[in-house]
């Protein structure tokens, strides 16, 4: 048997707009009917087959819940996984991405905390604005190229999104 769709797990259908406050919900009822604890007293059997889905269940809730990940996956729901030569072919968004990790990194230089907070206004923005075109082309197989490239994008503002959260953390201690 092959494991089941993430969006199968939760009750959802497979899109790339999908109800967040829904996908907690549903991921804590889930949680807690195969939490390795109520099955304490089974089998050894059981237990593991308790591990392994409840470790499954994880994995699909985080695939899920992230944005770039969710848009891989769906992306990998409807055929091949995405190459892997990245940003080669696309020389405008190599630009962008060199202009905006000198700029974090003068942010982090500066310890600038308001500068910091600037960035990741425009960060989340352009994070929603890949979101919508995301949203508009993935299931479009016409459009695939073009979905694969706003993946990585995504991906890549993810990323950066974590490293200004960290860059916070530090400038608050």
């Amino acid at each position: 048997m092959g494991t089941p769709c993430h969006f199968a797990l939760f009750d959802l259908k497979p899109d790339f707009r999908i109800d967040l406050d829904q996908l907690g919900q549903r991921y804590r009822e889930l949680v807690r009917s195969v939490h390795p604890d109520r099955f304490a007293d089974a089998s050894e059997r059981e237990q593991r087959l308790a591990l392994e889905n409840a470790a499954q269940l994880n994995d699909a809730y985080q695939t899920l819940k992230s944005a770039p990940r969710r848009a891989l996956y769906l992306l990998t729901l409807r055929g091949n996984a995405l190459p892997l030569e990245a940003t080669v072919q696309d020389p405008e968004f190599l630009l962008q991405q060199m202009e905006l990790r000198e700029e974090l990194e003068d942010l982090q230089d500066s310890a600038d905390l308001d500068g910091v907070a600037a960035f990741k206004r425009r960060l989340k923005n352009a994070q929603r604005q890949l979101d919508d075109a995301f949203a508009a082309c993935w299931d479009d197989a016409a459009r695939r190229t073009e979905a694969e490239r706003l993946v990585r994008r995504m991906q890549f503002l993810d990323k950066l999104a974590q490293e200004v959260r960290q860059l916070e953390e530090r400038l608050d201690d």
